[in-house]
């Protein structure tokens, strides 16, 4: 088994379990702050690549400039994203009826953190690459039945053409060091030597799950500027 989108929520996964045991409700906040923080940077990274190619920041750029698609073992199986489009105007809603990142949240009994990170990461990104776009997220798939996903004032004709455009496309291995380093960062900065052993704890495993030559690939991130592309 490579980088997937399941040893990606795993990451996140260990994050909440850590920080929760260690420091309680601080420990939650900083999790979600550092969800946050994480998410925009990859909406900061979409915004650089779209600006200079010379697009505007709307939210159909947006769909274009997202740095993932499902990877060929989940896309193929049962895991697999099921989202359906109920709304074009004026606001732009999806349903998401399943997704790899809930199933693997599940799998380690982590609801309450999947739920945490799915209500706060996809409107960060959202953020981060335009401010002034609304993403809201009334519910996850995590405490009901599917995720809404809500963007106000778009005022489609018919749902957006999102073909990603491959060139930007990441890997996960580069997906899963950037969640590990940036939780690792906010956890580090806020915590400091406890929160070092934090790191040290997911990091191992991390190792124990999938291997240590995929742990030492995300360790082999460290000095990555995940703020800005760096092609």
């Amino acid at each position: 088994m490579g980088f997937n989108e399941k040893s990606h929520a795993f990451i996140a996964a260990k994050f909440y379990v850590y920080l929760t045991e260690a420091f309680g409700e601080r420990g939650r906040k900083a999790f979600i702050h550092a969800t946050q923080y994480y998410a925009g940077q990859r909406g900061r990274r979409m915004a650089q690549k779209a600006i200079r190619d010379g697009q505007d920041l709307c939210f159909e750029t947006y769909l274009q400039y997202g740095e993932w698609v499902s990877t060929p073992e989940i896309s193929g199986s049962d895991e697999a994203h099921i989202i359906e489009t109920k709304q074009v105007s004026p606001d732009y809603i999806v349903h998401i009826h399943r997704c790899p990142w809930h199933i693997k949240f599940e799998e380690m009994g982590l609801i309450e953190a999947g739920h945490e990170y799915c209500n706060h990461l996809d409107n960060a990104i959202c953020r981060g690459f335009n401010p002034y776009i609304i993403f809201e997220v009334p519910q996850t798939i995590h405490k009901s039945d599917c995720c809404i996903h809500k963007i106000l004032d778009v005022s489609f004709k018919e749902a957006p053409y999102s073909s990603k455009k491959m060139e930007y496309v990441k890997d996960f291995e580069y997906h899963c060091a950037h969640s590990y380093w940036a939780y690792n960062e906010v956890t580090g900065a806020i915590f400091e030597g406890k929160g070092e052993e934090v790191n040290v704890k997911v990091l191992k495993d991390f190792a124990e799950a999938y291997g240590q030559e995929m742990a030492d690939k995300i360790a082999g991130y460290k000095h990555t500027n995940f703020n800005v592309i760096n092609y």
